[in-house]
């Protein structure tokens, strides 16, 4: 892609190194060292700072930890209920009279145990998620902020509920308490871009009856919400975040935020956006939703804000060029595209991020 944007010639270039994790094979801290490696070696005097990023799903709470810093903030852990009713133990934060929970620590796809399929896909719970809720709140949390995404369940929340003795007494244990649902989409409960028709295959959901069942059983739970809430959470954005976790928080009067916009708010992410010549990010798959909540997304609008360029380093690419540029972005470089193929790509992920960070600093050799 052709040169955007600032980028001086005078003297080494100001790096902000912020990808999020990729999928199940790099963290975000993973990920991160690996482009500032690859990067280094092609441009060896540039100044890099890592600050590791999250949209709310798996990592949350480390980069939260690592962004804030632990001199202001403590980890707690909790043994808790696990997807399939393994116990979990799981990492939560407090910051002051605010609690970050990452729901993938209680209900994530890498608590299965085994690679998803239509039982887990159907058996899968979120009640170790209200266990870990009720945990911050007995602490005397004021405010939570729960980070939804990576979720093995599609039960709408109802798991959740059930930690609390239902959904009448989750809502009175919440009275007094600020919720915040830091979402990483903003699909609706139901229909065709609802948790299950989307998000479903990729919890083992893979024929059209598992996901017929799951919609069923999610709008059954919807209507519960309302009778029992009076809030009618079916259509809103980002109730299907986190296999419709997010509509139960919404429904218990939680605000709906997306989870790289928390990160970078709390963690102090628009001052180094500010400082930045490059800002390099990325993830896993880049995609038409990586404009729509997504790290790679938020990060290209704050560079924009400031003339830092773009480049984006991913494991896939599935935009074309001029999608790529509307959202703000000069260069992306995919690891599958070093590697030659997905299975080369994900046996050696780091190796390959390096790699395809190398060539886009080499690249930029040319007009730095």
């Amino acid at each position: 892609m052709e040169a955007m944007r600032r980028v001086p010639r005078t003297r080494p270039l100001r790096v902000l190194v912020a990808p999020d994790g990729f999928g199940g094979t790099l963290t975000a801290a993973a990920a991160a060292s690996a482009m500032a490696e690859g990067w280094a070696r092609a441009r060896g005097r540039d100044e890099l700072a890592l600050a590791p990023q999250s949209d709310g799903g798996p990592g949350f709470v480390d980069v939260l930890r690592r962004g804030i810093g632990p001199a202001h903030v403590e980890s707690r852990w909790a043994d808790v209920t696990g997807p399939l009713g393994a116990p979990a133990r799981a990492r939560w934060l407090r910051a002051g009279d605010t609690a970050f929970i990452e729901s993938a620590q209680a209900c994530g796809l890498r608590l299965l145990g085994r690679p998803p399929d239509r039982d887990t896909a159907m058996d899968a719970t979120s009640f170790g998620v209200g266990e870990l809720i009720g945990r911050a709140v007995a602490e005397g949390t004021e405010r939570v902020v729960v980070g939804l995404g990576g979720s093995a369940c599609t039960d709408g929340g109802a798991g959740a509920a059930a930690a609390f003795g239902g959904v009448r007494r989750m809502r009175g244990a919440l009275g007094g308490v600020e919720l915040t649902a830091a979402v990483d989409v903003r699909s609706p409960l139901l229909g065709v871009e609802g948790a299950a028709a989307v998000f479903g295959p990729q919890k083992g959901a893979d024929d059209a009856d598992t996901v017929r069942l799951l919609e069923e059983r999610l709008r059954e739970w919807g209507a519960v919400l309302l009778a029992d809430t009076g809030v009618d959470v079916r259509g809103d954005a980002g109730a299907g975040a986190a296999g419709g976790l997010g509509g139960l928080l919404m429904a218990m009067g939680a605000r709906v935020r997306q989870g790289a916009g928390i990160v970078g708010e709390v963690t102090g992410r628009g001052a180094a956006v500010g400082e930045a010549d490059v800002v390099l990010t990325g993830e896993g798959r880049v995609d038409a939703g990586s404009a729509r909540g997504k790290v790679v997304g938020h990060l290209a609008e704050e560079a924009a804000r400031h003339g830092a360029r773009v480049v984006v380093i991913a494991g896939r690419i599935a935009l074309a060029e001029p999608d790529l540029r509307r959202m703000g972005v000069d260069e992306a470089w995919s690891a599958v595209d070093v590697a030659g193929s997905v299975d080369a790509a994900m046996a050696h992920p780091a190796a390959h991020v390096s790699e395809a960070a190398r060539r886009a600093a080499q690249a930029m050799a040319g007009t730095a």
